[in-house]
Formats: structure tokens, C-alpha cells, sequence
């Protein structure tokens, strides 16, 4: 094989896993939908990261990387991502019980934005006026997006909208504060390290919500529980693999395929069409959020530019 062409079959495979992964996710998320509807969050919850353990150390074991696996120098930091993480995930399962899937989908694409701003306050991470700007224009997308939520009235149906609205936006905000303790985290610590302590933890805290609710599933919402847990691992592995071929700002824009997932999903499983508003305002925020990975692409260049050809030092 032409040594040219291998790089660019590299990339299309980290694509396509990084889609295939976008897929069972949306999978995973229209069955907490389903399954949500009699079993209260936590447990869900509780069964995502369970049994999502699963085919996540299998796969560390099939690599050969299953002995100290569980070494850390950050158990602290640990715990704070999985707390984040949790809330994170919890209040996304939240936002599905009271939103279209589309339209939970959509505003949590606020995420990377909101990380654009906590990389530079907690990271330090310069960040210049485009991606400032794109930033402020992906927010305009996100007020256009939740505008029909909260303008429904207050009736109950209105209330139940703009709640999820609420617990979606809240939820991005989460995620990308999982993101920054994430970024820290593998300064010193494996990938498979930081999932592994992620979905062992968030089990532990999700069995909080036990006594507050929790139901005998029937054999079928129990079938889905598992399910839902096994999807969450497996769509983690290929997320995991697709990074393994391509760079970040490769795959990164393919993560709005979402999208048109949940868009499919929610119509033929719930008869679900995204609102007019919510459609203009994905608009707007996936092209911010497109840019901002565009310059992050275009800074990352240059950044390596200027390390090959600054000469070392001491």
C-alpha cells in the first residue's frame, strides 16, 4: 500500500467509528426515552454506567492493558469528574423524559461552546477574539433554540418544556466542565484509567437515588436497562478506537451526526418533528461550533509549526 495513501485510510476509519459511535449513543438515548417513561432517572443512571463497565474492560483486558489499570496519582480528580459527569448525564436523561429527542439533543450541542470559555478560565488556554466570537454567536443559536420552550406559557405542558430546557442547558454546562477536569486528568492518567474510575464511580453515586424511588423493572425494561448500559460501553470503545486513528480535530465535527440520528429516531420511534426554532438555532450553533474547531485545527498547526522551527533551548 502507497505510504501516502495510509493517513487518509487512518482518518476515514476514525470517521467512520467516530459515527458509528454517534449512532449507538442516539440508540442508547432513545431506549433511556422509552425506558424512562416508568423508571426514574437514577436507576437508569445507575444501569448506564454499570453494565456499561462491561464491555469497557474487556476491552482494556483484550489490549493487554488490564494490570494497573487502576494506578492513579488523582483520585481526587476522579471523583470530581465523576460527579460532574453524573450530573451531567443525569439531568440529560432528564431533559428526555420532557423534550423531543432532536430538541434535548440539540441544545446540549452548547457544550463545546461553553468549554471554549472554561478552557480559559480554569485553563488558562488563550483564547482569541474569533473564537470568541463564535462563541457569542453559538449562544444566539442557543436562545433561539430554547425561545419556544420558554414562551410555551405556564400551563403544564409549558412548564414541562421549559424545565427540560433548563435541565438540557444545565446538563451542557456539565459537560463541558467534565471536559476541562478531563483534560487535566490525562495529563497523568490512561484513557482507559479515567473510563474505568468514571463509570465505577458514577454507579456508586447514582445508587444514592435508590431509596427515592427506584421500581421492579418488568423483564423487558430490564432487557433495556442492560442494554442501555452495554450501548453506552460499546459507543465509548469506538469512540476511544476512532481517536486512536485520526486527530481530535478530525473527527470533532462529526460528532453533530447526532443530529441526524436523533432526528430519524425521534421520528419513526416518537413521532417526534424538531421545532422550526430548534432547527434555525442547531443551524447557528453547529456552524459556531465548526469554526471553533476550525481554528483550533488552524492553531494547532501553526502551534506545531513554531515547535519545529523554533530551535531547543538548555
Amino acid at each position: 500500500m502507497d505510504k501516502d495513501t495510509r493517513p487518509q485510510l487512518h482518518a476515514m476509519k476514525g470517521i467512520g467509528l467516530k459515527v458509528l459511535s454517534a449512532f449507538i449513543f442516539c440508540g442508547m438515548l432513545a431506549l433511556v426515552k422509552i425506558v424512562g417513561e416508568r423508571v426514574p432517572v437514577g436507576q437508569i443512571l445507575f444501569a448506564r454506567n454499570f453494565f456499561g463497565l462491561v464491555p469497557v474492560i474487556v476491552m482494556v483486558a483484550c489490549l493487554g492493558s488490564l494490570r494497573g489499570i487502576l494506578h492513579t496519582k488523582r483520585p481526587a480528580g476522579h471523583m470530581k469528574r465523576a460527579i460532574v459527569g453524573t450530573a451531567a448525564m443525569g439531568l440529560w436523561f432528564g431533559a428526555l423524559q420532557r423534550l423531543a429527542l432532536p430538541d434535548a439533543t440539540a441544545i446540549t450541542y452548547a457544550s463545546p461552546l461553553i468549554m471554549v470559555a472554561f478552557a480559559a478560565l480554569f485553563l488558562g488556554e488563550r483564547v482569541r477574539i474569533y473564537r470568541w466570537s463564535a462563541v457569542g454567536v453559538g449562544f444566539v443559536g442557543v436562545i433561539v433554540m430554547l425561545a419556544p420552550q420558554f414562551s410555551a406559557g405556564f400551563d403544564i405542558g409549558g412548564s414541562v418544556q421549559a424545565t427540560g430546557a433548563a435541565m438540557a442547558l444545565t446538563s451542557a454546562v456539565f459537560m463541558a466542565l467534565a471536559s476541562v477536569f478531563v483534560r487535566e486528568l490525562t495529563a497523568t492518567e490512561q484513557t482507559g484509567t479515567i473510563v474505568i474510575y468514571f463509570f465505577a464511580t458514577a454507579s456508586v453515586l447514582s445508587l444514592v437515588t435508590a431509596p427515592f424511588g427506584w421500581v421492579m423493572p418488568t423483564p423487558m425494561e430490564a432487557a433495556m436497562l442492560v442494554t442501555i448500559g452495554l450501548l453506552g460501553g460499546v459507543a465509548q470503545i469506538f469512540l476511544t478506537q476512532a481517536y486512536r486513528y485520526a486527530e481530535a480535530s478530525t473527527i470533532a465535527p462529526f460528532e453533530y451526526t447526532t443530529m441526524l440520528w436523533s432526528v430519524l429516531l425521534g421520528i419513526f420511534l416518537f413521532d417526534e418533528v424538531p421545532q422550526q426554532a430548534v432547527i434555525a438555532g442547531s443551524v447557528i450553533v453547529v456552524g459556531a461550533g465548526l469554526y471553533v474547531i476550525y481554528r483550533e485545527r488552524r492553531l494547532g498547526l501553526a502551534r506545531d509549526e513554531q515547535a519545529v522551527t523554533t530551535p531547543a533551548r538548555g
